[in-house]
């Protein structure tokens, strides 16, 4: 069986990978280069495809309009209880290059890492989300029987660091910091929610 899965080089999206992995999938990490500024994200995320020695695609778009504190530092805007570092229609855009993919090499699933329970308010981590994106491929797909799996959607962050150590992940091989620098923040809301986790 072959499965597309996203990579972002986080604890949410290596997990899911060794999750996958678990499974009996042959995995094909597709990692996005979007112009974050937090991009050291790439270099994990191809460290751990190479750890696992899965098959992986490093693929740049650009997304000039901006629209996210990830893509220029002057975004400020919050609304409705999104975020600031929410990126307009990522993973709909990520998901969309990963039905391609799947279509092209005949994989039988998509997996990626959201999670709905301890998130950022991101509306593309819901399980809503995940069913409406299911429809568009049943509706729009050559290959309409491909599956979108989100393993770890209604784990609290603890729950998903516990499926973490039992699968192996090395976690402090996982970057979630939504900053690029040396070390990771720790004020962020990735990092404030991965410390959630640790902290059980």
């Amino acid at each position: 069986m072959k499965a597309i899965l996203l990579l972002s080089g986080g604890l949410d999206s290596t997990t899911t990978l060794y999750y996958a992995i678990g499974k009996g999938y042959q995995c094909h990490a597709l990692i996005f280069d979007y112009g974050q500024k937090h991009r050291k994200e790439i270099r994990y995320a191809v460290a751990a495809a190479k750890r696992v020695s899965v098959a992986y695609r490093v693929v740049q778009i650009k997304l000039p309009w901006k629209g996210s504190s990830l893509l220029d530092p002057r975004h400020k805007k919050k609304a409705k209880g999104i975020p600031p570092t929410y990126v307009p229609a990522r993973n709909t855009i990520f998901l969309s290059f990963a039905l391609s993919y799947a279509e092209a090499i005949g994989a039988e699933a998509i997996f990626y890492g959201a999670n709905a329970i301890d998130y950022s308010g991101y509306p593309d981590c819901r399980p809503e989300f995940v069913r409406a994106f299911q429809n568009l491929i049943k509706a729009g797909a050559r290959d309409c029987g491909i599956k979108v799996s989100a393993p770890l959607i209604k784990k609290t962050k603890a729950q998903i660091v516990q499926l973490a150590k039992k699968l192996g992940v090395p976690i402090d091989k996982t970057w979630s910091c939504y900053e690029g620098s040396a070390k990771p923040c720790g004020v962020c809301d990735s990092c404030k929610l991965r410390e959630k986790g640790l902290k059980g």
